[in-house]
């Protein structure tokens, strides 16, 4: 602050140096006017009020009203003199600083001040000559050299006013936005812990039908139980590198490993390993896969993977066909499971279908689950443009 209000008497002193300068210049040059032809102050007498004038500029900041309030008689006596040029100029910017530094109702007040003077100004010109050209002449002049420089001020302190409003807005709208930040990290940090319960949800699932069917068939052969352990070991596996790779972008690491995302090139592998004793699964690619956004993949894959475990659950004896197409734009995905109360039970939350549904919606694509020719039907189209990587 101390710094700020040296600059500016630093700056304000070098603008009463030139201004001096400038003044001594039109004076060596006779630019003022003579009142009478037989009375000219001399040039010593002249420096007074330019001098003065001059030196009231150092206050044109930190007291702008007190240096207007110690200009004004110099101003006159120049006036009584024969103005000048130079200190016609130095008075106007006298009156600037007081208007743009000082307080707004002087401003207002400055402004009334100077149009009754100039109003003034034009009655005595035109009473003295009996002239009214002459009056309208002094007006314009009076008006120039007072009115002018009171509504720049007041313009440039309107313009002020309008870039400090702006600057708040900016830093108000910039304070939004960092809330609107927070707020979407935590949105996004409340969306992978729910994919993480998705993940342990479907994986364990897995895990608890295929350890019951082990526990509950007696006599299963070495080969069922061979079977059904790998598929446990393999859903442990999966479940624990999805969890690892979660729990490190919940950390906002950079160290989860890319290759732990689910991709739709794994779906052989899911389905596979998604059978019961009595229920197959089958998987059917059609068209050439494209480059699929990171999110487009991952919710075709997730969607999949809770249509198989939903009919892990509840289905009843047969088969599940999954069907994944590339298509005009869109990744199409068929789950068709038989229906049947016979199926190996499991508690649920029932958000299953809930989740599937929020995941293609926010790819902006369309969901629909439901019985279809008696078997059950999962069908779902994400679209694999902009608007689907963004979400």
């Amino acid at each position: 602050m101390h710094r700020l209000r040296r600059l500016t008497t630093r700056q304000d002193a070098l603008l009463a140096a030139a201004a001096l300068a400038g003044g001594l210049v039109v004076l060596a040059a006779h630019g003022h006017t003579v009142w009478s032809a037989g009375w000219d102050p001399s040039f010593r007498l002249r420096l007074v009020p330019l001098v003065g004038l001059c030196a009231t500029m150092l206050l044109r900041r930190t007291a702008p009203l007190t240096g207007l309030l110690l200009a004004t008689p110099f101003n006159v006596a120049d006036v009584a003199f024969g103005p000048s040029l130079a200190t016609a100029m130095i008075y106007g910017d006298a009156l600037y600083a007081a208007s743009l530094y000082g307080r707004r109702r002087t401003a207002e007040w400055l402004l009334g001040a100077t149009l009754a003077g100039s109003a003034a100004v034009a009655v005595a010109a035109a009473a003295a000559v009996r002239g009214v050209a002459v009056g309208v002449l002094g007006a314009s002049v009076a008006g120039v050299v007072w009115v002018t420089p009171v509504l720049t001020a007041m313009a440039v302190r309107e313009h002020r006013s309008r870039a400090e409003a702006e600057r708040e807005r900016a830093e108000q709208v910039a304070r939004l936005a960092e809330l609107d930040r927070r707020a979407a990290v935590t949105a996004e940090r409340a969306r992978m812990a729910r994919e993480l319960h998705d993940v342990i949800a479907n994986h364990l699932s897995a895990v608890a039908l295929h350890s019951s069917a082990v526990l509950k068939v007696r006599g299963l052969d070495r080969e069922g139980v061979d079977r059904a352990m790998e598929v446990i070991r393999e859903n442990s596996v999966q479940g624990l590198a999805e969890m690892r790779r979660m729990i490190g972008l919940l950390r906002e690491g950079d160290g989860a490993d890319p290759a732990a995302r689910p991709r739709l090139a794994e779906l052989d592998r899911l389905v596979r390993h998604t059978a019961r004793s009595d229920l197959s699964a089958r998987l059917e690619v059609a068209g050439e896969p494209p480059e699929l956004p990171a999110a487009v993949e991952l919710a075709a894959y997730r969607i999949v993977q809770e249509s198989l475990t939903n009919a892990l659950k509840h289905a009843g004896s047969g088969r599940a066909d999954v069907r994944v197409e590339y298509t005009g734009g869109h990744v199409v995905i068929d789950v068709l499971s038989p229906l049947g109360r016979d199926g190996s039970r499991l508690p649920g939350t029932g958000s299953g279908l809930v989740g599937m549904r929020e995941r293609a919606v926010m790819l902006a694509g369309r969901f629909a689950a439901g019985p279809d020719g008696g078997r059950w039907r999962v069908h779902a189209e994400l679209p694999l443009d902009s608007l689907g990587g963004a979400a």
